[in-house]
């Protein structure tokens, strides 16, 4: 018999199961941080250093917040934080690298 499912306004945005996920949302912030830092600063060719390591840090720490990930949203922000990461991380390789062209 189907029955009508009723939304639950009590939960937390990021957790649609209504446990808390200290850690996945820890990552997850820091996942997105990192991803629009590697992404703003990719664009400018002196700052490549910071580019290239922010998104380096945020592709490992969006890839383990995957692994350990519990709800649908919490993986698709992190996919989102990933995608981020990944062209800025790619931007700075093209501007310079990890270690200054060296």
């Amino acid at each position: 018999m189907a029955q009508a499912m009723r939304p639950d306004p009590g939960h937390s945005l990021f957790a649609t199961d209504g446990k808390p996920h200290p850690l996945q949302d820890t990552l997850l912030a820091i996942t997105l941080a990192l991803g629009v830092l590697s992404f703003v600063t990719g664009f400018y060719d002196n700052l490549h250093l910071l580019a290239s390591w922010s998104g380096l840090i945020g592709i490992v720490t969006g890839a383990y917040g995957q692994f350990i990930s519990v709800t649908t949203r919490e993986r698709f922000a992190l996919i989102v934080g990933l995608g981020a990461s990944g062209v800025g991380f790619y931007l700075g390789m093209f501007h310079g690298g990890l270690f200054g062209g060296v």
